[in-house]
C-alpha cells in the first residue's frame, strides 16, 4: 500500500466559455473502472444534447488504469489533455468529464487542448484536492493518574487522538503515520515511565487537507 497519495476531495464542477463554446467540467473520485464508466455515462445522460462529452480517468495504486476519450473531437485534443492534467496534479482514483456545447467558432487543435486542460483544472479546483495518508491505529491504556499528562502531550504533537474510553483504566485510540509505530511506542514508554499498555490496531487511509 502507498504511504500516501493525492485524490479529489469531493465531486466538483465548473464552467468556462471560450469563443462562444461552453465547456463544463465534472470530476469525481472513483476506485474502479466500473465506477468511472458509470460516472461518464451519468454525465452523458445529463448532457445528451451536448456536442461532445470527453473524458479521462486514472485509477490504481500505480496508475495501472489510464483511459482517455475524445468523443468526436480531433484525435488527441480532448481526452489526452484531460488525462495529462490528472498526471500533472498527481491525482489517483479520479475521473473527469468535460462537456462541450459548440459555439460556432472553431478553436483549432491548440485551442482545444488549452480549453479542455483549463476546464479540467477549474473542475478539480472546485472539487478540492486531499492527501490520503496511511495511518496506523494505536491503542494505549493507562491509569487515570496519567490521563491529563498523556492527553495534553498527544494534542501537542502530529499524532491524531481519535477517542478516549473511560473504563477500569483509560484507553486512548491514537492514529500515527504508518512506519512510525516504533518511534511512537518509545515516546509513550518514556512519557509514562513504562506504565502504559500499547496495542497495535488496524491500518487505514485518513484524509488530510
Amino acid at each position: 500500500m502507498l504511504n500516501s497519495y493525492l485524490t479529489v476531495k469531493r465531486d466538483g464542477s465548473d464552467e468556462i466559455t471560450i469563443q462562444k463554446s461552453r465547456f463544463i467540467g465534472y470530476v469525481r473520485r472513483v476506485e474502479t473502472e466500473a465506477e468511472a464508466q458509470a460516472f461518464i455515462q451519468e454525465i452523458k445522460r445529463k448532457h445528451r444534447d451536448a456536442t461532445h462529452n470527453c473524458s479521462a480517468y486514472m485509477i490504481g495504486e500505480h496508475d495501472q488504469i489510464q483511459k482517455a476519450n475524445d468523443d468526436g473531437e480531433p484525435n488527441g485534443t480532448a481526452g489526452v489533455p484531460i488525462l495529462e492534467v490528472l498526471k500533472m496534479k498527481k491525482l489517483k482514483d479520479t475521473a473527469v468529464v468535460v462537456t462541450r456545447y459548440f459555439g460556432g467558432i472553431k478553436l483549432g487543435a491548440g485551442g482545444l487542448i488549452r480549453a479542455y486542460s483549463s476546464t479540467t483544472s477549474h473542475a478539480i479546483s472546485a472539487a478540492g484536492i486531499v492527501k490520503r495518508q496511511l495511518m496506523q491505529e494505536m491503542n494505549v491504556t493507562v491509569g487515570y493518574s496519567l490521563l491529563g499528562k498523556l492527553e495534553n502531550e498527544i494534542r501537542n504533537t502530529d499524532y491524531l487522538l481519535d477517542r478516549i474510553d473511560y473504563l477500569e483504566k483509560v484507553s486512548l485510540t491514537i492514529y500515527v503515520e504508518s512506519g512510525t509505530e516504533d518511534t511512537f511506542q518509545s515516546w509513550i514508554i518514556n512519557l509514562t515511565s513504562d506504565h502504559a499498555e500499547i496495542k497495535i490496531g488496524d491500518v487505514r487511509y485518513m484524509e488530510q487537507d
